[in-house]
């Protein structure tokens, strides 16, 4: 198998590209900080360093020019240096656990680390900090310890727009994602049946995109039956299918740093007839954006059209959040289209039209399918089926 990966000229383009941001911001000190947090925690790490961070933190540090440091926890240098693209890793005196000891370890605080690499604090007035966030008070407060007398500035929005538009070989890396989610989506209807819990088909979903080539997921995968697809956010629980259920599937793997998801139903016997008509609208209206969607068209426009079909139908008020969103390093990351978000479509960006409708009498589901935006006509990424009856 060909396995999709990023190059390493492509992360040196990306230390440049986040260098010239500094430029522009008259930043003199950039601090991209990330963690294991569930959805978004590593994604400013694994976009600028391909580390998947797990149990401590990692921080990347750089100045308006040259390479970039990486600060880590004493359990994870040695995996950053394997792993990761910056090869400078420093273990840092906040990222340590206070009942640890590690008597082997060469362990610096911010402080003795900019003193060690000759960095003249007297000439950083600015420092700009992506994840902020998810930074700890007090980890946070000993960096503005070490820096008294720095200007602090928040580039997460800044950061993430660099990520907007994809280069041929994330976009390759996206492709396989969504062909592992649709992998997952097989498995999963095949799985279901009356008497199968969620969590048995959630099993084959996982083990189904494991064997494609996941290294994990997103979120959580979701598989919610009956009543349990009726809110946003479900849990796989042992609750057994039903005849006659609807059952929601939501899949988002990851695959080298980056994810496809896909959402769709299945029905079980005989489907509510309430419930049929939703799904069909849902359907309709996603087909409408994907086939709206090019270059230069504003972003909520598209989403409008997809609002727009529902409300006609009678679901407004189940359409629960924005329609639109990009898909990358997070499953679920900025540009995000909503009815008054500004911004346009450009090429290469990598869209999740996502139709959701829930908290609806008779229950709740989601479409979603990503899309690559182009000139003409954007290229659907799913392959699913939309419609599956068991």
């Amino acid at each position: 198998m060909d396995y999709a990966s990023i190059p390493n000229s492509e992360f040196i383009t990306r230390w440049r590209s986040v260098q010239e941001l500094m430029k522009k911001k008259s930043i003199d000190l950039l601090f991209a900080y990330g963690d294991d947090r569930a959805v978004f925690g590593p994604a400013h790490v694994r976009w600028l360093t391909d580390i998947p961070v797990h149990f401590e933190p990692l921080c990347v540090m750089l100045l308006p020019h040259g390479d970039p440091i990486l600060l880590s926890g004493p359990e994870s240098n040695q995996y950053a240096i394997l792993r990761g693209k910056i090869k400078d890793v420093r273990v840092l005196e906040e990222f340590t656990h206070p009942d640890e000891e590690y008597p082997y370890s060469t362990i610096q605080s911010l402080d003795g680390i900019l003193t060690n690499l000759g960095w003249e604090r007297a000439h950083i007035q600015r420092a700009g900090i992506g994840g902020l966030q998810l930074i700890n008070s007090g980890t946070l407060q000993t960096l503005k310890n070490a820096l008294p007398d720095v200007e602090w500035v928040d580039l997460e929005a800044d950061l993430v727009n660099l990520r907007a538009v994809k280069t041929p070989a994330e976009i390759a890396i996206i492709r396989r994602a969504y062909q592992i989610a649709d992998a997952g989506i097989s498995a999963a209807v095949e799985a279901v049946a009356p008497g199968k819990t969620e969590r048995s088909v959630a099993a084959a979903a996982e083990a189904a995109m494991r064997s494609a080539g996941a290294e994990g997921f997103g979120i959580d995968t979701i598989v919610a039956s009956g009543p349990n697809a009726r809110p946003i956010l479900a849990r796989s629980t042992f609750r057994e299918i039903q005849t006659n259920d609807h059952v929601l599937l939501t899949l988002a793997p990851r695959y080298e740093g980056y994810h496809g998801a896909v959402g769709r139903m299945v029905f079980v016997g005989k489907p509510d007839p309430q419930i049929e008509r939703a799904y069909r609208t849902a359907v309709k209206a996603q087909q409408a954006c994907g086939s709206r969607m090019r270059v230069g068209e504003p972003g909520s426009t598209v989403e409008a059209i997809g609002r727009d079909i529902t409300a006609r139908e009678g679901y407004r008020e189940y359409f629960l959040y924005s329609g639109l969103h990009s898909v990358g390093v997070i499953e679920f990351e900025p540009p995000i289209f909503g009815p008054g978000t500004p911004g346009i479509l450009e090429e290469n960006m990598v869209m999740s039209v996502d139709i959701p409708l829930f908290n609806a009498p008779w229950g709740g589901l989601r479409v979603e399918d990503g899309y690559l935006v182009a000139h003409s006509e954007a290229k659907k990424l799913s392959q699913s089926e939309y419609y599956f009856y068991r």
